[in-house]
């Protein structure tokens, strides 16, 4: 039929986010993101039009592949937010350990090149940033306990998550990276025990 795409449009977008998952933004070129896809710069273009628009929906392809991994593993323990947090690091140290996907994470990749993406990338990565937080945030509810403090909780398992893709694309063995783990829940643990055990803002005086 006239006009019909004759490739697999989800395979491509796939192929596309390894390159740049593998690469970063930086150094993917149109022609490795053809030479991924068997695409020439006219598909590439006319189907995701260009190489912005196209990282932009590989983060979104990535996010929502993952996301709702973190979001099945933490919603297991609806009753125990230290006990969802360590299953949310699980999925992250289980995609790390995966040989069949790139070292790292394709997000963290992302922001650590922030300089050189365009302003609506780089919003588009904070805004992703802000989701996972977000989704962390939501799994350390816990009745009558400070907004601020969780806040500042979900904020800290970001970062942590955000650091052992850093430290997994560097070559740190997953030994490592199940101690930064170990201690971080250690830390959530104890942060979760000490705001469980004080005074709500409404009984204060």
């Amino acid at each position: 039929m006239a006009g019909r795409k004759q490739f697999d449009v989800d395979e491509a977008l796939w192929q596309s986010m390894r390159v740049f998952w593998q690469r970063g933004y930086a150094d993917t070129s149109l022609d490795l993101l053809g030479s991924a896809t068997g695409l020439g710069r006219g598909s590439l273009y006319g189907t995701f039009g260009g190489k912005d628009s196209l990282f932009r929906m590989c983060l979104d392809r990535y996010v929502s592949t993952y996301g709702g991994r973190y979001e099945r593993s933490m919603a297991a323990h609806p009753e125990d937010p230290a006990r969802a947090i360590e299953a949310f690091f699980d999925v992250t140290l289980d995609r790390l350990a995966d040989p069949l996907v790139p070292d790292g994470c394709l997000l963290a990749q992302a922001a650590t090149q922030s300089a050189t993406l365009n302003a609506e990338s780089r919003s588009h990565v904070e805004a992703l940033l802000g989701k996972q937080r977000d989704r962390v945030r939501a799994g350390l509810s816990i009745p009558g306990v400070d907004g601020p403090e969780l806040d500042d909780l979900a904020l800290y398992v970001v970062a942590v998550n955000q650091s052992l893709a850093v430290l997994s694309r560097a070559g740190m063995p997953l030994a490592g990276l199940r101690a930064v783990v170990r201690i971080a829940c250690t830390t959530v643990a104890d942060s979760l025990g000490r705001a469980k055990g004080a005074p709500s803002a409404a009984g204060r005086t």
